[in-house]
C-alpha cells in the first residue's frame, strides 16, 4: 500500500514538477515584493497588488511575447498563492523583519525557479534555446523590475549587482544539462540553483557589472 502510494506521489511530482516550481516561485517572488511593500507602510490591499505584480509580471511578459493567455488568466492559483503569502506576512512579519537577508533570499529564490519555468513554457511553444534563455531571463527579472517601480526603487536589473546575467548563465546551464541529456527534474534543480548560487556569490563578494559613464574621473 505504502509503496503504491510513494509511486503515485513520485509521478504526481515529475508530471506536474514545472507547476509546482512556478508556485514556489511564485510564493517567494510575492514574498518579496509584499515584504518591500511593509518598507513603504503601503495598505494590505497596496501589498497584495505589489506582491502579485512581482509574481506574475515577468511571466506575464513572457506570455504575450509567445502570444498565448496570461497564465494567471487560466489558472486562479497564483491570485490563491499570493493571498496566502500575504497572510504569511501578515502573521511572521515579526519574524521576518528580524531576519536581514528575507528580501534577498525571497527575491533570489523566485528569480532561479522563474528562469527555469520560462525556460521550460518557451521550449514546450518550440521555439530554439536562444529564445527560451531570453524568456527565461524575462520570466525572472520583468516582475522584480515592475515592483520597483511602483514602489519607486531603483530596479535591480538595471544596477550593477548580477542579476539578468545570472537569468542567462542559468539558462546556458540549463541549455548544456539539456545536451547532455540528463534527467529533466534534475536539469531545472540544477539550472535554478545555479542562479541563485551565482547570485549568493556576487552579493557575498560584492562581484558587480561595470558601470557606463557619462565621463572619466577627473585625475
Amino acid at each position: 500500500m505504502l509503496g503504491l502510494l510513494f509511486e503515485f506521489v513520485s509521478d504526481y511530482i515529475r508530471e506536474n514538477f514545472v507547476i509546482l516550481l512556478d508556485h514556489i516561485g511564485t510564493f517567494a517572488f510575492a514574498m518579496s515584493g509584499i515584504r518591500l511593500a511593509a518598507e513603504k507602510e503601503f495598505d494590505w490591499f497596496g501589498a497584495y497588488v505589489v506582491g502579485l505584480v512581482t509574481a506574475i509580471g515577468g511571466g506575464t511578459t513572457r506570455d504575450l511575447l509567445l502570444g498565448v493567455m496570461p497564465f494567471w488568466m487560466l489558472n486562479s492559483s497564483y491570485l490563491i498563492v499570493t493571498g496566502v503569502a500575504l497572510l504569511s506576512f501578515i502573521f511572521l512579519k515579526k519574524y521576518i523583519f528580524r531576519l536581514n537577508k528575507t528580501l534577498f533570499l525571497f527575491d533570489t529564490i523566485g528569480l532561479g525557479l522563474f528562469v527555469v519555468v520560462g525556460i521550460e513554457k518557451t521550449l514546450a511553444a518550440n521555439l530554439p534555446f536562444w529564445v527560451a534563455i531570453i524568456m527565461g531571463m524575462i520570466t525572472g527579472s520583468v516582475g522584480g523590475l515592475i515592483r520597483d517601480v511602483l514602489i519607486n526603487e531603483m530596479p535591480l536589473i538595471l544596477r550593477r549587482d548580477i542579476y539578468a546575467v545570472a537569468c542567462i548563465i542559468g539558462g546556458l546551464v540549463f541549455a548544456f544539462c539539456y545536451w547532455l541529456d540528463m534527467n529533466r527534474a534534475l536539469i531545472n534543480i540544477i539550472s535554478a540553483s545555479s542562479v541563485m548560487l551565482i547570485r549568493f556569490i556576487a552579493v557575498r563578494y560584492k562581484i558587480q557589472l561595470p558601470t557606463v559613464k557619462h565621463h572619466d574621473s577627473a585625475g
